[in-house]
């Protein structure tokens, strides 16, 4: 039975974010419903997100990354009408965020593109900042709604340039503490207190907010998620695959993104991303390490497909393509159809369609004895699988979870 659709407010994602949006609206006195896919003893939590749609007009939707949103949108479309706004705020490429809205509006809904910059600690106090783009109707209908938990609404234009915006901004954020680790790498193997640095960075007008909140952070190995790696990942993937549309080497951007990469290799693509820092000052220990060492005799945690989201598998797919090759010696492009750079030269050379060097034909290598070519044993044919897994000795099986997929399939 379909429910009458009353002026609720429902959340979908109960994540950093989205659980103290909904304590701000609730605190409002507006009538929240939520879902997660994770269950959590909170009120109003519905068994569904077409549930929620039948309960609330104005969804507000808090996932990770494109295929999240997608896939979210997707499950809800069926239940939108008319009098539906969806307020979409995760930070995605711009032509997901398209896609979302085209979706939405041919159901006759609205969507409001509403990404945010503030993290953990603006979204506890309040004090977030929304970056909106949409029909200005719809985004003067929802207004209070962001209100409630923001200190400033920025109206962007037309939906997809709130996306570009945030990347962008992100792009800052996160070059301006790879920066800043650095530079204290600098003063730390001078043999200067880093406190001094604090001192002068404070009276200088390279300082930010940002820099006020990571460097203290950094110095005391404090590297609580506010803003994990894993996201800022993804967020620095978006901004090189839109310089590569636009042409442009964006030469910090990919040096950020490799020092987050690397922070995901190692298995902390859940910390803050200033745990990039680790690279530039060695010294930096994590104070709980050993609390934190896996426990291998406790029942492994249940997955969370949004908590747990595919996208650095798109993402490494990406990166792939854009990485520099190791430097080889006269290497040849090998056409389609002649022998792999894996094929034995004795097997191209006996093919039919195999060309011979005019060179090889005048000096030929002579031999005393001619040779029969053994075929390779057995043990010698998992040579294409340690090729195809980058090297990693462990079997595939042994490696689960997506940050030993990104191992497999990052190859520098």
């Amino acid at each position: 039975m379909t429910r009458t659709i009353r002026k609720s407010v429902g959340i979908i994602g109960l994540g950093i974010i989205g659980r103290r949006i909904a304590d701000h609206l609730r605190h409002q006195g507006l009538s929240v419903f939520v879902w997660n896919r994770t269950p959590k003893p909170v009120p109003n939590f519905v068994g569904s997100p077409s549930e929620l749609a039948q309960t609330c007009n104005y969804l507000q939707i808090f996932v990770s990354d494109d295929d999240a949103l997608m896939r979210m949108i997707q499950t809800i479309s069926m239940a939108l009408t008319p009098r539906h706004i969806v307020i979409a705020h995760p930070t995605v490429s711009p032509d997901t965020m398209r896609e979302a809205a085209g979706l939405v509006e041919r159901r006759g809904a609205r969507l409001v593109e509403a990404p945010f910059t503030g993290s953990k600690l603006g979204a506890e106090k309040g004090q977030l900042v929304y970056y909106v783009s949409g029909d200005e109707a719809a985004i003067n209908e929802v207004r209070p709604l962001l209100q409630a938990s923001s200190k400033a609404i920025v109206n962007i234009g037309a939906i997809g340039e709130a996306s570009i915006v945030k990347i962008a901004t992100n792009m800052v954020t996160a070059a301006s503490v790879q920066g800043a680790a650095e530079a204290m790498a600098i003063v730390h193997y001078s043999g200067i207190p880093l406190e001094k640095f604090v001192e002068a960075l404070k009276q200088n007008a390279s300082n930010s907010g940002t820099l006020d909140l990571k460097v203290p952070q950094i110095i005391a190995a404090d590297f609580k998620p506010h803003f994990s790696v894993k996201h800022m990942l993804k967020d620095m993937q978006i901004a090189n695959r839109m310089g590569r549309h636009f042409d442009l080497d964006l030469t910090v951007s990919g040096a950020t993104r490799d020092r987050l990469l690397d922070e995901a290799r190692q298995g902390r693509g859940d910390d803050d991303y200033s745990s990039i820092a680790r690279r530039f000052l060695p010294f930096v220990k994590t104070p709980d390490l050993e609390e934190r060492q896996p426990d291998l005799f406790s029942p492994k945690p249940v997955a969370v497909p949004h908590e747990n989201p595919e996208f650095i598998e798109q993402q490494l797919a990406e990166l792939e393509k854009t990485q520099i090759p190791a430097p080889t010696f006269e290497q040849e492009e090998i056409p389609e159809g002649r022998a792999s750079d894996l094929e034995p030269v004795e097997t191209a050379l006996a093919r039919p369609d195999a060309e011979v060097n005019p060179e090889l034909e005048q000096k030929p290598v002579e031999m005393e004895t001619p040779r029969q070519i053994e075929p390779a044993p057995e043990e010698a044919k998992p040579v294409k699988a340690a090729v195809e897994s980058n090297g990693d000795s462990e079997p595939e099986q042994e490696k689960p979870g997506f940050f030993s997929r990104l191992l497999r399939r990052t190859d520098y």
